[in-house]
């Protein structure tokens, strides 16, 4: 029964961290500005996005993936450790180093995951934190791990695959992302009931970059899956960014 439109859902679960790429970090220093208005800290985020793909350059790091699915008819799980080159923003390779577990899973779900990625890269228009793809709304400011932060809701326009609604946590010194709470705007099954994703970047050197996802799906006929990635440590080759940087380990949560 897994095979029946479920691994479907994990397409989407790696598309949020396809929406949000790496933002780079600034030095400016103070609290929140209050003034801001959710447009101009929605123009913030594109104008740094195209920064970082300006500045990021290319790099290396090594992915640990972890599914876990638990329900009718059995339980299973798999997991696979991957090499990802990054040339550019529009250009990903990825190696598997190695892969354990149901064939079901690493066949079906993880190696179609890293297609999806692969493919998407090529043209993230569609899929990016944009004006154009999504209504912002300000709704708080707050602290997250000692720095301020805006808490804005966002909206899809369209309901498009690889699209999400929900909360996001900005940096308000970087206009970077921190945080995402949220659930996809297009169910891509039937099967699917819900599907939470929580997905966390940190800022490590000059760079925001991903840390963790977690990505939790509740299916129509009672069984839970759950899709973890570590993004482990990054390996800058440009000689504007000759440094490695490492992200802590992701840790994946026990199904209930």
């Amino acid at each position: 029964m897994i095979r029946a439109g479920r691994p479907l859902f994990f397409r989407f679960c790696l598309g949020v961290s396809l929406a949000v790429v790496p933002f780079p970090a600034q030095s400016q220093q103070g609290s929140v500005d209050r003034s801001v208005s959710a447009a101009e800290i929605a123009q913030q985020l594109a104008a740094r996005n195209d920064q970082r793909a300006r500045e990021l350059g290319p790099y290396t790091s090594r992915r640990h993936y972890h599914v876990a699915y638990q329900g009718f008819p059995h339980a299973a799980e798999a997991d696979m450790v991957v090499d990802v080159t990054c040339d550019g923003p529009s250009s990903k390779k990825f190696a598997i180093v190695s892969e354990s577990g149901s064939h079901l899973l690493l066949d079906h779900v993880l190696k179609k995951l890293l297609k999806t990625e692969q493919d998407a890269s090529r043209d993230r228009t569609n899929s990016a934190l944009t004006p154009a793809n999504y209504t912002f709304n300000l709704v708080r400011s707050e602290t997250d791990e000692n720095r301020p932060t805006y808490v804005l809701t966002v909206e899809p326009k369209q309901q498009r695959s690889l699209l999400y609604r929900g909360t996001i946590w900005i940096d308000a010194r970087d206009y970077a992302v921190v945080r995402i709470e949220a659930e996809p705007a297009k169910s891509p099954s039937f099967w699917i009931r819900s599907t939470q994703i929580h997905h966390v970047y940190e800022k490590t050197g000059e760079f925001w970059l991903p840390q963790s996802n977690r990505s939790e799906t509740k299916v129509r006929l009672g069984g839970t899956a759950v899709l973890t990635i570590d993004y482990g440590e990054y390996h800058f080759l440009s000689t504007a960014a000759t440094r490695t940087i490492s992200a802590v380990p992701a840790v994946s949560a026990p199904l209930n």
